[in-house]
């Protein structure tokens, strides 16, 4: 229940939709209730027990000056029509009332149905904005799936099992209260009877909602297994045909969609079961209410009249069909308060890399970038979340990737980071934008200390091209465009000719127009690389980071991306990671890594004279 109150609180800007709904919902309950008490007369006429009255009472607002008021006025009704003329009076009364009832049903519904959009639409925005702001050290230790399940499947099941069923908490307990009311004026001791025997139900309903609530948690956790399975498999689409691993696949698929069949219908079971249930002990105290209020009509000292025996049971008959509602928004909540954990534990990671409120604004690079006494080291990975609100650490990253760095750039340079996979040269530069921050000390811009500076100012400066190419199913323009919304047309086609890429873009079909589909799938592996250098042009920026830009291109390729890199870090400060060594003999620095270390550093001829490590890779490179 915590969990639900916690999904309220976004509801705080449209709490005149609650409000609203609850007048609205009052209305309709009191015109529902005031229908039901039309059948006492309606009762009393047929039965020709209808007591003449011709003076109207004085006071209205009493229980007795009411049903005094109306039998005046269905004595008046009666003498004018006669009885059927009476009789059809009511019946139009009773439709009237009925009318007036679910209009303002309707306005009720629509109140909430406002209410509760409008906060899961801000629940959406919450985990879009959060996995936004996550650093990309969270990321790489969380699983795709996982969190694709959390906007998805756990939230559809706040919209549906929560959200769907938050009225009722809110409406039932109005209409409870009422007929509660109204059935005490007709028969205090058989309403205190009844009140003795609804808890018996209700304790059956809250064991049925506990278990729920344990079976709801295994099927999001096996939701977010499978939809995880379906990512990796089109992620790796081509490995698992080139590899002839589709039986295999398919047989994981299989197992995590079998777990997931058997635990949806564990928990289906469970919540179908509640409301059959809660409708036979209904009925069952529905017969002792109709026996014990049987003998207080047909004793031997009679305590309530027949047709007030018939209007209490018509109301009591009533009285269930909300509390019977309550208890299946009961269990919808229950079952949803698994998934609304999941969101909330994500809500509440914390962002690692953090801006300073006082963070000082930084709009240019002039001097040189410093590497000072830098370490780092992967602490333990971020905790997942499971579904019970319990915590399990992912699996430790490798600690101590980088070990006492120092290293400066000067304006205008450009120095190369090389070495064997795992030595540290793509974390060193993706310290850089602060995708991560230093653990030991200090990576510094003209002599600013880079995390007491604005994020999105240190970011600006930075143009970064990868290995992979990164683009989004949108146009040629807008991909180039990305990140500066408004940039003329004159602009993109200049950046996209300093990329070479010009010349293959004005043969697409649409030319800049031309959709280029889910990752850039359209286009070639030089095609995409050439047009993720044209994004890092238009951006215009001081400071570029090349992380492996080339290494997956065919010679042609390479020969244009590198064309295009080379024409783009003239008066720029580069820092270049790179395996094929050839591509890198231009910088003005080598920088030679092993094991987190700088090992080696000097222009390609003074390194290659040397001996060393850069030797042996030039060697081995050479050979190959």
């Amino acid at each position: 229940m915590r969990n639900f109150f916690r999904i309220l609180r976004f509801g705080a800007p449209y709490r005149h939709h609650a409000f609203l709904n609850a007048f609205f919902n009052l209305l309709a309950t009191v015109f529902h209730l005031a229908s039901l008490l039309l059948f006492i007369p309606f009762l009393r006429l047929l039965l020709g027990q209808v007591q003449p009255v011709h003076e109207r009472p004085a006071e209205l607002w009493t229980r007795e000056g009411l049903e005094g008021t109306f039998n005046w006025f269905l004595t008046q009704q009666i003498e004018e029509r006669g009885q059927m003329g009476a009789l059809l009076v009511i019946s139009l009364g009773v439709v009237v009332l009925f009318l007036f009832k679910n209009v303002f049903r309707y306005m009720a519904v629509v109140a909430i149905c406002n209410f509760r959009n409008y906060i899961v639409r801000d629940i959406r925005s919450r985990i879009y904005d959060k996995l936004l702001e996550l650093p990309l050290r969270y990321h790489t230790s969380e699983r795709k799936g996982d969190l694709l399940s959390l906007i998805t499947n756990d939230m559809q099941v706040v919209e549906y099992s929560v959200m769907y069923y938050i009225e009722m908490i809110f409406r039932e307990p109005i209409a409870v209260l009422l007929f509660l009311g109204t059935m005490l004026t007709l028969s205090p001791q058989l309403t205190v009877i009844s009140l003795l025997l609804l808890p018996v139900s209700g304790l059956l309903i809250a064991r049925i909602s506990k278990s729920l609530k344990r079976k709801s948690a295994r099927v999001q956790e096996k939701s977010a297994d499978l939809l995880a399975r379906v990512e990796e498999t089109l992620s790796g689409i081509r490995v698992v045909k080139a590899f002839n691993g589709e039986a295999d696949m398919k047989r994981r698929f299989e197992r995590e969609n079998e777990m997931l069949t058997r635990g949806s219908i564990a928990m289906l079971n469970r919540q179908d079961i509640a409301s059959p249930l809660s409708e036979t002990m209904g009925a069952a105290v529905m017969a002792a209410i109709a026996y014990i209020g049987g003998s207080f009509v047909l004793g031997a000292t009679p305590t309530l009249t027949g047709d007030s025996f018939l209007g209490f049971i018509i109301i009591f008959s009533q009285l269930l069909a909300p509390i019977k509602g309550f208890s299946q928004g009961w269990s919808g909540i229950t079952r949803g308060g698994a998934s609304g954990q999941r969101i909330f534990d994500l809500l509440a990671v914390e962002n690692t890399v953090k801006e300073k409120p006082d963070a000082k604004p930084i709009t240019g690079f002039s001097d040189r970038i410093e590497y000072r006494d830098v370490s780092f080291a992967y602490e333990n990975a971020p905790k997942s979340a499971t579904a019970e609100g319990r915590t399990a650490p992912s699996t430790p990253l490798r600690a101590g990737v980088l070990q006492n760095i120092d290293l400066t750039v000067a304006k205008g340079k450009s120095i190369a980071l090389v070495g064997t996979s795992g030595g540290g040269k793509t974390t060193l530069a993706n310290l850089l934008p602060r995708f991560f921050d230093v653990t030991g000390g200090a990576l510094l811009i003209d002599g600013h200390d880079i995390r007491d500076l604005r994020i999105n100012d240190l970011r600006a400066l930075m143009g970064i091209v990868t290995q992979d190419s990164i683009l989004f199913n949108d146009t040629v323009a807008s991909n180039i465009a990305f990140g500066a919304p408004g940039t003329s047309m004159a602009d993109i086609e200049r950046a996209a000719r300093i990329a070479n890429a010009h010349d293959f873009i004005t043969k697409l079909e649409n030319g800049y127009q031309t959709n280029i589909g889910d990752g850039g799938n359209r286009l070639s592996g030089g095609q995409k690389q050439r047009l993720s250098i044209a994004r890092a042009v238009l951006k215009n920026p001081p400071i570029l980071i090349l992380d492996e830009a080339t290494s997956a291109l065919d010679t042609e390729s390479e020969r244009l991306v590198q064309g295009a890199l080379i024409k783009m870090m003239e008066g720029r400060t580069s820092v270049v990671i790179a395996h094929r060594l050839s591509t890198i003999q231009h910088c003005d620095e080598i920088c030679v890594m092993q094991q987190g270390r700088i090992i080696e550093r000097g222009t390609h001829s003074e390194l290659y004279a040397a001996g060393g490590q850069y030797r042996k890779l030039c060697d081995m490179q050479a050979f190959g």
